[in-house]
């Protein structure tokens, strides 16, 4: 029998610790920063090792050191400053009693979200060797090696730290390509996968572009993926992963963009496996897309048979169902089981408690074992 791999998103939530650490680090509070590694290393152990116990296939180091997927980036590269403008969704636009119910919640994370001012630079590469040593370290005592690190697109940085200082968005995506391939390639040279997060390719329509039209958005969309390209272009396809994600937030999402709309693009970038959000309920029906757009041969699709909103913990038999769905238009050999999200895409925020993210977990594991014996 195959068996489907089982990963997830990336991001897993930070102790306490780590996390109060993080906001001073990010407030540029001072901190005793050998204290801090010690906490990031020890952290990272203990999440690779549940994740190898609960039987995920593909594990992350839970990208513990960052403050967030996207704005870690401004700790790495020269150039930023300021605090940038907050866009809302457009769907949280349509409903301000709830728009205004979230704020007062505290459903909104707060952390510095800084403009590109000047020439960006590489400012130190040390944190970057850190997390992959770390990471490394973690994998060898749990005797593990399929692993993947999360890394934010050109695009997802240009949407949440915006440009104040090149000529034009074009220019900026392409500076920071150049940037980040340095990144991207470092990762992989390390034999790990790298997860490339591109929430702007979906995310970003109904937030940072939510004035265009769709037409309009997919030719920016175009051009973010090739300037993505170019900074995969010296890293095997086989090592690269995608996440697309409308928004890690329980809304409406009544202006999400289709999948139906993007996945042509989608299928242009240099990547080999598509983590799709496929279980929330704006997007679940979205499997069907693939009756009408055939998968090439070398692509792999990980649906999220977990949603990463909410702490309903799925009966395994859901998420069965979920991949028996996907089975009848993706090949099983181009299949893989994942969540809709990150569990703590910003550090110290995350709808769901802790102790039941692992049990989602725990359940993606025996659904997807399920669904493999009768696939």
């Amino acid at each position: 029998m195959d068996k489907i791999k089982t990963t997830h998103v990336g991001s897993l939530p930070r102790s306490n610790e780590l996390s109060d650490l993080l906001f001073k680090k990010d407030k540029e509070e001072k901190i005793d920063i050998n204290h801090f590694d010690e906490i990031v290393k020890r952290d990272v152990k203990k999440i690779v090792k549940k994740q190898k116990d609960l039987g995920i296939d593909f594990v992350s180091d839970g990208e513990m050191s960052k403050i967030s997927y996207a704005t870690y980036v401004k700790d790495r590269l020269d150039g930023f400053s300021g605090e940038s403008e907050r866009k809302a969704p457009k769907d949280l636009d349509d409903f301000p009693s709830f728009k205004e119910r979230i704020a007062r919640t505290g459903g909104t994370p707060t952390y510095t979200r800084p403009c590109c001012t000047g020439e960006l630079k590489v400012k130190e590469t040390l944190s970057l060797t850190k997390d992959i040593n770390n990471f490394k370290s973690a994998l060898e005592e749990n005797n593990h090696k399929q692993a993947f690190m999360n890394a934010a697109s050109p695009g997802v940085i240009s949407a949440f730290l915006p440009n104040k200082y090149y000529k034009n968005n074009d220019e900026y995506l392409e500076v920071l390509s150049k940037l980040m391939k340095q990144e991207y390639e470092e990762i992989v040279s390390n034999e790990i996968d790298l997860q490339i997060d591109c929430p702007d390719l979906a995310l970003a329509r109904h937030m940072t572009f939510k004035d265009l039209s769709d037409e309009d958005f997919l030719k920016q969309a175009e051009k973010q993926i090739e300037f993505l390209n170019q900074a995969l272009e010296n890293i095997p396809q086989s090592k690269i992963r995608m996440h697309i994600c409308w928004g890690n937030y329980e809304g409406p999402h009544t202006h999400d963009i289709s999948l139906k709309k993007i996945l042509p693009l989608l299928l242009k970038a240099n990547v080999q496996t598509y983590l799709l959000e496929s279980s929330n309920p704006r997007h679940s029906h979205e499997w069907q897309v693939f009756e009408d757009i055939k998968l090439p041969n070398d692509k792999i699709i990980a649906p999220g048979v977990i949603d990463s909103t909410t702490n309903f913990v799925e009966h395994p038999e859901v998420v069965q169902n979920r991949l028996v769905q996907f089975s009848k238009v993706i090949n099983k050999d181009q299949l893989m089981a994942g969540t809709d999200c990150g569990f703590s895409t910003f550090a110290g925020f995350g709808i769901v408690d802790e102790n039941i993210v692992y049990k989602k977990l725990e359940s993606l594991v025996v659904g997807t074992e399920m669904a493999s014996k009768i696939i």
